[in-house]
């Protein structure tokens, strides 16, 4: 083993063509492929030690020890590093973001990319970046895409090898920045791990999968010609699809409030004014208003002035998620 501790960091990343539903939960392959941009600032720091004088892991989240489903899934992903290591050793895990948990900014997804990268080089394993996409996945699926850097892919894949992120376009390719309009910071009541296996219950998930593909390649076209026309309109429909088979699964999800859709209208109304501006949203109330730096501090401060918008958060496209050393 070349050293028991090792720290590292990733970034959150927001789809703009969105992953909901899997073809097989255990491994979370996706039932589509996605594209997502990695949010610079937006970051997961975790440490990870290995010790022989545990008899299980310890997870501490935001200076918290948590216990339950969210340390079952740490442990649950250390369980993966340490077969691939050959060890059985425990772990002492440490993470912190310094954004909202659970609110819809893909809080898993970087925190499952920091833990891989801290887990697998504490343990001494040298893992290419598509190999730490496949193995984030198994954490949290959108955690794929918070290891490569900018304008990243994720394939869909059918086993656990083919399914996995890399960038098609640096994060100095578009000068594209995320203002997160915070309107809840509270946890969201049913997770995303549980959103993904409603998905097949709505009648409207099979007429999204089958026209997913048409979007993504829209989507990914408009990004590398820098077309923000194109990219809105692709955007904002297919986060609509996703939230529509959220809202007509069994259970029902609705995720929006009535914030949620002030600043949905508000952004459409911006645009139609000449602000290069659209939105997305993941899984949860808070609104992705993605601009054009031209229109960000507009946008931003606009954004500040709705009732019920408790925060802006500002984030560029940003880098791959990367060791820090002591």
């Amino acid at each position: 083993m070349a050293t028991p501790k090792a720290t590292a960091s990733a970034f959150s990343n927001i789809a703009t063509i969105k992953y909901w539903g899997n073809l097989d939960d255990d491994l979370r392959l996706p039932a589509s492929g996605s594209l997502s941009m990695s949010l610079d600032g937006l970051a997961t720091i975790t440490t990870v030690e290995f010790r022989d004088d545990l008899t299980g892991d310890t997870v501490s989240i935001n200076g918290e020890i948590v216990t339950g489903t969210p340390h079952a899934r740490v442990a649950h992903h250390l369980d993966h590093v340490r077969r691939l290591a050959e060890h059985t050793i425990y772990a002492t895990v440490q993470s912190a973001n310094n954004f909202p948990t659970g609110a819809g900014i893909a809080s898993s997804a970087s925190a499952f990319a920091a833990l891989s990268l801290a887990a697998t080089a504490a343990l001494g394993l040298n893992l290419s970046e598509r190999e730490l996409s496949t193995l984030a996945r198994l954490g949290s699926g959108s955690a794929a895409r918070s290891i490569p850097a900018g304008f990243v892919e994720w394939y869909k894949g059918d086993t656990h090898e083919t399914s996995y992120a890399e960038t098609f376009a640096p994060p100095d390719h578009w000068p594209l920045i995320d203002l997160i309009a915070v309107v809840s910071h509270d946890h969201k009541a049913t997770g995303s791990t549980e959103g993904h296996t409603l998905a097949a219950t709505s009648p409207l998930q099979a007429a999204r999968l089958a026209s997913a593909p048409a979007r993504l390649a829209e989507c990914k076209r408009a990004i590398l010609d820098r077309d923000f026309e194109k990219f809105a309109a692709v955007t904002e429909l297919d986060s609509t699809v996703m939230h529509s088979v959220m809202m007509t699964g069994t259970p029902a999800l609705f995720y929006w409030e009535p914030v949620t859709l002030a600043v949905m209208a508000a952004v459409r109304g911006w645009r139609a004014s000449g602000l290069e501006v659209c939105y997305t949203i993941d899984a949860g109330a808070n609104v992705h208003c993605l601009a054009l730096a031209s229109s960000a501090d507009a946008v931003a401060e606009r954004l500040r002035g709705i009732e019920g918008v408790q925060d802006v958060l500002r984030a560029e496209a940003g880098g791959a998620a990367r060791l820090i050393q002591p």
